[in-house]
């Protein structure tokens, strides 16, 4: 069976908005569109004040506004419906699945060319406030996973590639560790640019080695050695990539200072950010890294978490 791209819906306006998302994603990749929709087993009653309170809690976390037994089916129907008016050529599926939201979707993953999240809303600064279930998923599934900010927040991609038209020419960008390339996270991210006929803008940052760092006054031509060393490495590391993708016009960035700072201020305007996670199963559990999580919670754009070795 061909691969999919597979959302989670849970009801909520947010994962309307991935949806809608992963639709035109589906469409770009020329692959079918599949909606999951993952309902929870009802808690077993105790005492009258347990059961009401657990109700009540789960009634806020759906977010749909009618009566569970109501609005199971319900979701996955609008939802359908919905994106079958926004690309009536894609093939949709839809699924009902018992269990925990989280391990459904990691489950559901597996069979997925990439996942698609809605976020829970903003944060402070702007970014997500990714649930426990978002990062639970990110952190444990093997497959890309991309995560939509919610309606009213979103910066829509461009669905023409019109001459002039200056939301066509939005970038996708990517943040880069030259010293660990690896060849799933740069193959998505210019594959990404590629289908949307669009720039790839690459982010990588720098620090000096721990023994200039310490005790050693600035030293303005070292710093520009530095660079020029770091500018060389990326593009070193994305001359293979231009040969392969020669469609994509590739920007590059080399910048002193945090990762997840200039990702995100690199990605302002963009359609689409793209970072990586290690997939290694570590002695504590899994981890997304502070970058990536940094990223997800502040970035203004979709976030897509490629896991890799």
């Amino acid at each position: 069976m061909p691969r999919t791209v597979t959302v989670g819906l849970d009801g909520s306006l947010e994962s309307r908005a991935a949806a809608a998302w992963a639709a035109r994603e589906a469409a770009l990749r020329d692959l079918p569109l599949k909606l999951v929709h993952v309902r929870e087993p009802e808690p077993t009653a105790q005492a009258s004040g347990t059961d009401t309170g657990t109700r009540q809690h789960r009634s806020e976390r759906s977010e749909v506004g009618v009566p569970p037994a109501e609005g199971w089916g319900r979701i996955p129907r609008e939802a359908g419906e919905a994106v079958r008016q926004l690309q009536p050529e894609l093939e949709v599926v839809t699924e009902q699945l018992p269990g925990r939201p989280a391990d459904v979707l990691v489950q559901a993953a597996e069979d997925a060319e990439l996942l698609v999240l809605g976020s829970r809303g903003l944060g402070g600064l702007g970014g997500f406030m990714v649930g426990s279930v978002g990062l639970s998923v990110v952190a444990r599934v093997q497959r890309p996973v991309v995560l939509v900010r919610a309606p009213g927040q979103v910066t829509e991609e461009p669905t023409g590639h019109a001459e002039g038209d200056p939301a066509s020419a939005s970038p996708v960008v990517l943040g880069l560790d030259v010293e660990h390339p690896d060849e799933a996270l740069i193959a998505f991210a210019f594959e990404a640019a590629r289908c949307r006929e669009t720039s790839l803008r690459v982010v990588h940052t720098w620090y000096p080695p721990p023994y200039y760092a310490y005790g050693t006054p600035v030293n303005p031509a070292l710093h520009e050695a530095l660079e020029l060393s770091a500018e060389a490495e990326l593009e070193k590391v994305l001359s293979p990539w231009r040969t392969r993708f020669p469609d994509v016009e590739v920007a590059e960035l080399t910048r002193y200072g945090s990762p997840a700072d200039h990702l995100v201020k690199a990605s302002q305007g963009a359609a689409l950010i793209v970072v990586g996670r290690n997939a290694r199963h570590l002695p504590l559990g899994a981890h997304i890294g502070h970058t990536t999580h940094s990223v997800l919670h502040h970035a203004g754009v979709p976030v897509a978490v490629v896991p890799h070795d």
